[in-house]
């Protein structure tokens, strides 16, 4: 059975997709169980080839038994193995603190909603998993097609939005598959392995170096790098809380992840960072990202908003640090699409409990919630932590490593927006903080005869939050084993 677990990390998000939309039909009851198993499988499925990578190297999976290159190909190895196992973890995570949400939202179609959030992870899942350049954008366009769907589904100003994202999203798709045509006009093949064992014979081709920055100006729009962002805050603001909490940590730290994969098994470092001024172009654009990100964040007045813009400077940290094009910056960029994905989950699913028992994420509604939700801003104050990057939560081991590899590669501009960002994301949250704590200013500060009445959110919401917080210390005083036992062997050697 083992042998078949890369395609049965596909498969069971798959069938009980499916399985869910029936039983729609026939006992709406078990929906969301069905959904929470399969996820807790799959999740099950992940950790095991994560060990097994580990004990024994990379897994190459043939679908159907056809060999490749005529065949698809899955391939789990040190790169995407820790990914895999914190997507199904987010995802899992997620839908039992949604729980509440989706059942008050959704209620009328909640088999349709929960059948449409096990499609977009089987998507996430299939896009880490294969190693087939043409299968990636098929996997990208599954999960692309349920996240409008998911966002689209909440009120307001959520469909709009959505349509946004929809064609902004349809932009980068079509530009990735471009680029995926020009490879195989040049090579005849799309299976990575296979365009990476001829790209040495192919180093100065121009249609390859025209496919290079055509994927790549794809997937930068798919993950709102700078200035192609403005989908994002809307997006996932608008969202419903259920949507926004998988989305939010997953569509932009896989797109990364792709871009990673595509320079490294597809193109190849050498071809990938041949061209100096190109990683330098894209260096100063994650540059700009960073900062902008930052300044926009600074002038928000909702919590939601605010951390969509602190997504969007992320982004740049995850961005800039790949195309240092050395070991440290590549290492911490990959790095941060673990730790960003748990820290961005715990500050949503902090969002949505406050929102369930306030109604609102403005500042101004913030007051006394020390008080009145002191379990649900333990687990915000711990993320915030990680984000600004305090050891020992994991947001600070990624942030050294990019900062070292912005040293390495004489990348000051790159390092100093790095720790600009850690400044204004102290300033954003020390005064969420203050807001949280302080205010109604009054004699002793917060410190009353008669404090606000505890009132947290549903156990639900509460407990999975508070694993997700934790776990940005265990990622944190992990990071060695993670770095050494995983991330550093999936960089070539050609990586200086």
């Amino acid at each position: 059975m083992t042998q078949h677990f890369p395609a049965l990390l596909i498969i069971i998000p798959l069938l009980s997709a499916l399985i869910v939309s029936a039983m729609g039909w026939i006992d709406r009851r078990w929906c969301f169980p069905l959904a929470v198993a399969s996820l807790a499988g799959a999740l099950a499925v992940s950790v095991g080839l994560c060990a097994q990578v580990m004990a024994a190297g990379p897994i190459v999976y043939k679908m159907a038994g056809w060999r490749p290159p005529i065949g698809i190909v899955y391939v789990i190895d040190y790169l995407n193995a820790p990914v895999l196992v914190v997507i199904l973890s987010v995802a899992l995570l997620n839908l039992i603190s949604a729980k509440t949400w989706i059942e008050k939202d959704f209620s009328d179609k909640l088999s349709a909603y929960l059948a449409l959030y096990l499609l977009f992870l089987a998507g996430m899942v299939g896009i880490v998993a294969t190693g087939d350049a043409f299968n990636l954008y098929v996997l990208l366009e599954i999960g692309s097609l349920t996240g409008y769907a998911l966002i689209g589904l909440g009120k307001e100003r959520a469909p709009l939005s959505s349509l946004n994202y929809l064609f902004m999203g349809t932009i980068g798709a079509s530009f990735y598959l471009l680029g995926i045509g020009y490879i195989y006009i040049a090579t005849g093949t799309l299976n990575m392995a296979d365009i990476a064992r001829l790209m040495p014979t192919l180093a100065g081709s121009g249609t390859l170096f025209l496919a290079l920055i055509i994927c790549m100006a794809g997937l930068f729009v798919k993950m709102a790098l700078f200035p192609l962002h403005g989908w994002l805050p809307n997006a996932y603001s608008n969202a419903p809380s259920a949507s926004a909490g998988l989305i939010a940590p997953l569509t932009t730290k896989v797109m990364i992840y792709a871009m990673v994969r595509v320079g490294l098994t597809v193109f190849t470092p050498e071809f990938t960072f041949s061209r100096a001024l190109l990683s330098e172009a894209i260096v100063w654009l994650a540059v700009a990202a960073i900062v902008t990100g930052s300044l926009l964040a600074l002038m928000q007045r909702r919590l939601s908003r605010m951390l969509t813009y602190i997504i969007v400077a992320e982004v740049g940290y995850m961005v800039g640090g790949f195309w240092l094009g050395n070991t440290s910056g590549v290492t911490g960029a990959t790095l941060h699409i673990i730790n960003d994905a748990a820290m961005t989950l715990t500050l949503f699913m902090a969002v949505s409990a406050i929102v369930w028992k306030l109604g609102s994420d403005r500042f101004e509604d913030l007051q006394g919630l020390f008080g009145k939700m002191p379990f649900t801003m333990t687990g915000f104050v711990l993320a915030a932590l990680a984000v600004i990057g305090i050891p020992p939560t994991c947001g600070f081991f990624s942030k050294w490593y990019l900062i070292t590899g912005g040293i390495n590669a004489g990348q000051w501009g790159f390092v100093a927006a790095l720790l600009f960002s850690s400044l204004v994301n102290a300033v954003l949250f020390f005064r969420i903080f203050e807001i949280a704590f302080f205010e109604p200013f009054a004699e002793g500060h917060g410190h009353h005869d008669h404090g606000p009445v505890m009132s947290e959110a549903p156990v639900t919401m509460v407990v999975p939050l508070l694993l997700a917080a934790l776990s940005l210390i265990a990622l944190g005083l992990f990071t060695g084993d993670i770095v050494t036992k995983l991330i550093q062997l999936a960089i070539p050697a050609g990586i200086a």
